[in-house]
């Protein structure tokens, strides 16, 4: 067995697909791991895969023309979960897909297919949840700043759906975890900014109006709230308890 071990990015991953896959050991002597991931296994090779842009195109080219704009969409999604061993998933996934065409993303009988699904949903129910639970404070330059802290990562799949309601703002929402974030200029685009520290979050936190806004969620959250029909399991079951500390409404005072 040779495993190659890819950084944990969509490049990454699609250039450890390529290295596998022109290897030609055999899909089944070859598999690909994130780098820093697993143990090492007796009786197996271990190669590193140095990631191009040649690689990576090669690749997207080669899903768009045989697998479709669905499939491909699967793949980058999947490569946003938390899930350690989701780089060799999706190079069995693309296995399936590159033989079989676009129909593959309904062939959910096939295992290596269906791992990438529930990927897909699972990376996409969070970042659905937190686009409705997501909380912004302003700064003193009027930029709207969000803190998150998902379990997939998913802010990159949050920035369209922001960018259309709040096009007219400066906003930053942060994930971190990850220490990264997403950076939107009024009336313009968005990039993704990677800081590699606190700093940038210590900045943001001490530059925000966070108790202004955090009494105006209060107020909000109290009002509409009916303390007959208070019920906590049920809003644990719609309002997961992971979400909250970054919610200002159920922050406490100091």
């Amino acid at each position: 067995m040779t495993i190659f071990q890819c950084s944990d990015t969509l490049d990454g991953i699609l250039c450890g697909v390529y290295d596998a896959w022109m290897s030609r050991l055999g899909h089944g002597n070859a598999a690909l791991e994130l780098e820093g991931t697993g143990n090492l296994k007796m009786f197996t090779q271990y190669r590193k895969v140095e990631e191009s842009r040649e690689k990576t195109d090669k690749v997207i080219a080669a899903i768009y023309r045989k697998a479709g704009r669905q499939a491909y969409e699967m793949v980058f999604r999947a490569s946003l979960s938390q899930e350690e061993d989701k780089a060799d998933k999706i190079y069995r996934f693309l296995i399936y897909a590159l033989n079989c065409g676009g129909r593959v993303t309904d062939m959910l009988q096939i295992p290596a297919v269906y791992e990438i699904f529930r990927i897909n949903r699972a990376v996409g129910n969070e970042a659905h949840l937190l686009i409705e639970f997501a909380r912004f404070s302003e700064t003193k330059d009027k930029v709207l700043v969000s803190m998150v802290g998902p379990k997939n990562d998913v802010t990159i799949l949050m920035a369209p759906h922001f960018a259309d309601r709040l096009s007219g703002e400066n906003w930053i929402i942060y994930d971190e975890g990850r220490k990264k974030g997403i950076v939107h200029k009024a009336d313009e685009g968005w990039m993704v900014v990677r800081t590699g520290d606190d700093a940038w979050k210590e900045q943001l936190v001490r530059g925000t109006d966070q108790e202004k806004f955090a009494d105006l969620w209060r107020t909000f959250h109290k009002s509409i709230a009916i303390e007959e029909r208070r019920n906590y399991l049920c809003q644990r079951g719609h309002l997961p308890l992971r979400f909250r500390p970054y919610m200002t409404e159920f922050s406490s005072r100091d």
